[in-house]
């Protein structure tokens, strides 16, 4: 189960991460939404489910959004009313500066009711008002959950090209309790070896074992699509954007090209012994970039196989 596997620090580990139905979305279309849903993540072969809180960033820069933002329904309430008959565990994220203490106290309990883990992110703009920080987020979750759940945190490439201490970051939410990162989609390999290296080194110097480090791969399936990647922050080299841009498939070639970067990220932690997994996530409306999201996990169970990380596969069953 996912919770041992953490605390193991397997590799090998699978997530599916998706987004809840816009908020406009009229609650009889939400329950076919969510039953569609159902009957494709029980057929995967994953040890948890990802649920993304959907904010708007505009605020963070000032280039027009590609695509314009719609509110989401919030990832808790749409996934234990109605999820919750699929038998994985689930991942929710929340913005924890955006909630009082309280508010996270009483969160966090309903989490645990349902046996779901957090992820707490970061707001969505840098101006944004916080009213409880990252570290006091923690602090809750520790002094309640920490023997009954394990608690995760995001990690960003591009931020430690540009700042070079994402290493510090990750370790400070070790020191915290965190056990994993899922990182931000990834299309800049270097720079994801960047980190790896400088944490190694790192957790050598200190003397302490690495954490879990869980790659998220996503597809592109158009120029739009990639220049809404672009605008949250998510650099994508030259070659591979001339290549997605020239393909006459741009989901089929995305998929191709996520599995060499999940080829080259498994063979970069099992040389270093590094604890590891992926997060394919889905979040596009488009029928061949969900199609293509669906053929990647299935692919890197594979290649997870082929390393002898992952038994064969295993379906979810629907609990009552």
């Amino acid at each position: 189960m996912f919770f041992n596997k953490i605390k193991r620090k397997e590799s090998g580990l699978l997530l599916y991460g998706i987004t809840p139905p816009k908020s406009s979305t009229p609650a009889e279309k939400v329950s076919e939404i969510a039953e569609k849903s159902l009957n494709i993540l029980s057929k995967l072969d994953i040890d948890a489910l990802v649920v993304y809180d959907v904010q708007d960033e505009s605020a963070r820069t000032s280039e027009e959004r590609p695509f314009p933002f719609a509110s989401a329904l919030d990832p808790f309430e749409f996934t234990s009313q109605y999820l919750g008959r699929l038998a994985v565990p689930k991942i929710i994220y929340r913005p924890a500066g955006m909630f009082t203490r309280d508010e996270l106290t009483q969160w966090l309990n309903a989490l645990k009711t349902h046996g779901f883990y957090p992820v707490f992110v970061g707001v969505p703009a840098p101006d944004y008002v916080v009213k409880t920080s990252l570290k006091e987020a923690y602090e809750i979750w520790r002094e309640h959950h920490v023997e009954h759940s394990v608690i995760g945190a995001v990690t960003i490439p591009e931020r430690h090209a540009i700042l070079k201490d994402e290493d510090v970051r990750i370790l400070d939410k070790v020191d915290c309790g965190v056990s994993y990162f899922i990182s931000q989609c990834i299309f800049n390999v270097e720079f994801t070896k960047k980190i790896l290296d400088d944490l190694v080194a790192a957790c050598r110097h200190k003397t302490q074992e690495l954490p879990t480090i869980i790659f998220t791969l996503t597809i592109c399936g158009s120029v739009k699509t990639l220049y809404f990647m672009e605008w949250l922050g998510i650099h994508i080299p030259d070659d591979i954007k001339a290549d997605l841009k020239a393909s006459p498939n741009a989901a089929a070639r995305s998929v191709e090209l996520a599995v060499a970067i999940a080829k080259d990220l498994t063979q970069y932690c099992i040389d270093r012994s590094i604890p590891f997994g992926f997060n394919i996530e889905s979040v596009a409306t488009r029928r061949d970039e969900v199609d293509a999201s669906l053929e990647l996990l299935n692919t890197i169970a594979g290649l997870l196989r082929e390393n002898g990380l992952r038994s064969q596969v295993k379906k979810h069953q629907f609990v009552s």
